[in-house]
């Protein structure tokens, strides 16, 4: 079995300890989930196993152990083709496959040379002994799966979702020991993602991946690991029952705390008693309250994101867009489209990417104007756009400078003033972090401080461009949390199948040439619904088949009236499907109310579709009684 294994491992990152002197096993087979707050060390640690970063501990692995990692931005010579972009790596497959090649062009150039014969036979045994000669193949298939179809393509002329999707290719084909994805789902559609999760269900190796979706580490992950100030914490199962566990330690950590600050109490009490004569027991008795008082409170936690912001009043003309047209670059984004955004509305739009997505936000935003067609934004709107390249911000500007600009304190949803350091410390950034300059900042954290702007004005009007792409998954819980207590209208543009399902009920889908569609409704169920079309004309044909044999037998007598049973099914029918339609809504209802709690909305999603079904099914029954009916 190959085997990984690290013992002591650290790393600092200027003053701050990333992981410290964590040690871990990664089995063959382990499929691995790293979570964990903007900065924690999720991409060091990558980094560290990859052979990227210095630092202090013990890694040991087989002599022949193999690694890729697919990092959050590949790098590529944008002047190679897709192709060659793939197998450029230094990784050693790719080194013979190039070798193979380069040896087999000297050999054709110079048949009878027999050093060059011999060592084109050389090379055709390693190809033969890596089992390489299906490489280019394999490659064109993921590639294909994953909607890169111009193989001859140059790397500079790629959109940066391009650039991630060949990295993960050039990954994939090595097939290492240790697989290591940063953010894989980032770019990708959904019926790349759902191939992505069947080729890892079937891979031999161990994965480990960063990921902020939740979907995906439900379906890929055995095991849940959570870097947490310095610390590693493993969880069995996938990210449901990581929540579970989570929540579980949680509240034995606060109950520990909770009773060493009671004991730090008492043993305070006793200490400003003043006891006149102090006996040796006593005396070891001050002693342990010292040690209590030393560690009373220092215990690291993880405390929750808490955005408590109140907001400005949203009058009921919010934004309407009519008879829109807009053609950029020759590519036709919106014809002829209408869009009354009210109060309180939750909209998601997803779909192809470069479909214009994005364009639309900025349309709505006034940053962009339409060819024809008129946009109407209300007085009352006091809109932020959290938009997917952080605004410039000096790198030399302090984190508590940064939001000073904006204001000193922010009001509450109670009215009660917030200042800037507490606002920070709620935001997962402590007080000693406060003077720190950006520049030191990761790339998540710079993104949470952008965002904690953007709500510290107090806006009416949220446009969230794509921010699952950069918001771990403790930030992104809590801004989920906050959409849905948030009082006024939330239009959001991303792929994430969990973040959509939890703050949008209305859907825009943009499949590209202008087209877009509309749906009410969760995006997974508009996602199952695509499906269906596929199965329906299955059954149809079945039923096609099933009514021309039958053809061939006697003629019935043809049904005129119901019978007596049926007429009385006939009777109750309607009450039925009435009572059907009301526990739909109920459950719809609760649903909207759980939306926070995973295992009993998975609940009560399966009998949402257990009652639909029994509807569908009563509908088909009155349907065909109906006909027979007096």
């Amino acid at each position: 079995m190959q085997t990984l294994r690290a013992e002591g491992l650290t790393r600092t990152y200027g003053e701050k300890t990333l992981f410290d002197s964590v040690n871990f096993i990664i089995n063959e087979n382990d499929r691995i989930g790293l979570i964990g707050t903007n900065g924690s060390g999720k991409t060091s640690l990558l980094n560290t196993l990859a052979g990227l970063a210095q630092y202090d501990g013990e890694i040991i692995t087989p002599n022949d152990y193999s690694i890729a990692y697919l990092k959050q931005e590949p790098e590529f010579n944008d002047q190679k083709t897709v192709m060659d972009a793939v197998f450029s790596g230094s990784q050693k497959v790719f080194k013979i496959i190039r070798h193979y090649e380069d040896v087999l062009a000297a050999y054709s150039q110079d048949p009878e040379n027999e050093q060059k014969q011999q060592q084109y036979m050389d090379a055709e045994a390693q190809m033969n002994e890596a089992d390489a000669w299906n490489a280019e193949s394999d490659v064109k298939t993921i590639l294909t799966q994953l909607h890169i179809t111009d193989l001859n393509q140059q790397m500079g002329t790629l959109s940066g979702g391009q650039r991630k999707r060949v990295g993960l290719a050039q990954v994939l084909i090595q097939a290492p020991d240790l697989l290591l994805l940063d953010e894989p789902t980032n770019h990708l559609d959904f019926d790349s993602i759902d191939w992505l999760q069947n080729y890892l269900a079937n891979y031999k190796g161990a994965l480990l991946v960063v990921t902020h979706d939740r979907y995906f580490l439900d379906q890929v992950a055995n095991h849940i690991w959570e870097l947490s100030f310095g610390r590693l914490f493993n969880y069995d199962g996938n990210y449901q029952d990581y929540v579970a566990q989570k929540a579980e330690r949680v509240e034995q950590e606060t109950a520990k705390e909770h009773k060493q600050q009671r004991l730090y109490k008492q043993e305070l009490a006793w200490m400003r008693t003043g006891a006149k004569a102090r006996s040796t027991k006593q005396q070891a008795r001050i002693n342990r309250f010292n040690e209590i008082k030393e560690t009373v409170g220092t215990t690291p936690s993880e405390q929750d994101v808490s955005i408590d912001l109140g907001q400005s009043r949203l009058g009921k003309q919010v934004i309407e867009l009519k008879d829109a047209n807009l053609t950029l670059d020759d590519h036709l984004i919106l014809k002829d489209f209408s869009l009354l955004v009210q109060a309180g509305d939750r909209i998601g739009i997803s779909g192809e990417n470069g479909a214009g997505k994005t364009t639309l936000l900025n349309v709505l935003a006034q940053r962009l104007p339409l060819d024809s067609g008129t946009i109407t934004i209300g007085e009352t709107v006091k809109m932020a756009y959290y938009t997917q390249r952080t605004e410039p911000i000096p790198g030399d500007k302090r984190i508590i400078n940064y939001l000073s600009e904006v204001g000193q304190h922010v009001t509450d949803k109670n009215g009660d003033s917030i200042s800037v350091s507490e606002l920070l410390e709620e935001f997962l950034f402590p007080r000693f972090m406060h003077g720190t300059l950006i520049r030191k900042l990761s790339g998540g954290e710079k993104r949470r401080l952008y965002l904690l702007k953007l709500l510290m004005g107090q806006p009416n009007v949220l446009f969230l461009d794509e921010p699952t792409n950069d918001l771990d998954i403790s930030t992104l819980t809590v801004l989920e949390d906050y959409v849905k207590h948030f009082n006024g209208t939330v239009i959001t543009v991303s792929h994430d199948r969990y973040f959509l399902d939890k703050v949008a009920d209305k859907l825009l889908i943009f499949d590209g040439n202008g087209r877009i569609e509309r749906y009410s409704g969760l995006f997974t169920d508009y996602l199952a619904q695509q499906k269906q079309p596929v199965q329906s004309s299955g059954s149809n044909k079945k039923t096609a088949v099933k009514v021309s044999n039958e053809t061939d037998k006697p003629a019935k007598k043809q049904k005129t009236k119901l019978t007596y049973k049926e007429q009385q099914e006939w009777d109750g029918i309607e009450d039925e499907i009435d009572a059907l339609e009301n526990k739909k809504s109920d459950l719809q209802s609760q649903m909207n109310q759980n939306g926070d709690n995973y295992d009993k909305l998975a609940t009560l999603q399966a009998e949402f579709e257990a009652t639909d079904h029994e509807l569908d099914e009563k509908m088909a029954r009155w349907d065909y009684l109906s006909q027979y009916a007096e």
